[in-house]
């Protein structure tokens, strides 16, 4: 399977994309383009069955009272969230463009940044399918692409 989106505006507000009915399988990536935005607080990558059951919540933040700009993955699972995974380095950078490759396998999720850096966070659902992706937040959407 092979899907491409590419989104053209030219505004420079965030915008939101919400796919469902998707058929993401292990072995399947899914590539994001985009600007983050330069007053940028934080955007999220979503993969799961829908809203409330995520098997992957991708979530950079530019701000956080915590830890400052980290990258934040987790689950959740009937509406409620799991255990927080952070990444004290966060090489994304407000007002750059980038690329965020997402891989699927078995019992785990690999997300390849621009830097090289690459995150790895547990299937925790025993997700086999992937039927819902959602990106929003602070993030200008320009090329979305499931290989």
């Amino acid at each position: 399977m092979s899907l491409s989106l590419i989104c053209a505006t030219t505004n420079f507000f965030s915008q939101e994309l919400e796919l469902k009915n998707v058929n993401l399988r292990p072995g399947d990536k899914l590539k994001v383009k985009g600007e983050i935005l330069h007053d940028a607080e934080r955007f999220q990558i979503d993969l799961g069955l829908d809203s409330e059951d995520l098997a992957l919540h991708f979530n950079p933040r530019f701000h956080d009272d915590a830890d400052g700009a980290v990258l934040v993955c987790n689950s959740k699972t009937a509406g409620c969230w799991g255990d927080e995974k952070r990444e004290i380095h966060n090489p994304l950078l407000r007002g750059s463009e980038v690329k965020i490759v997402l891989k699927l396998s078995e019992d785990v999720f690999e997300v390849e940044l621009p830097d090289g850096q690459e995150m790895q966070f547990p299937n925790r659902a025993d997700m086999d399918v992937i039927t819902y992706i959602r990106v929003a937040g602070d993030f200008k959407l320009t090329s979305f692409k499931i290989c």
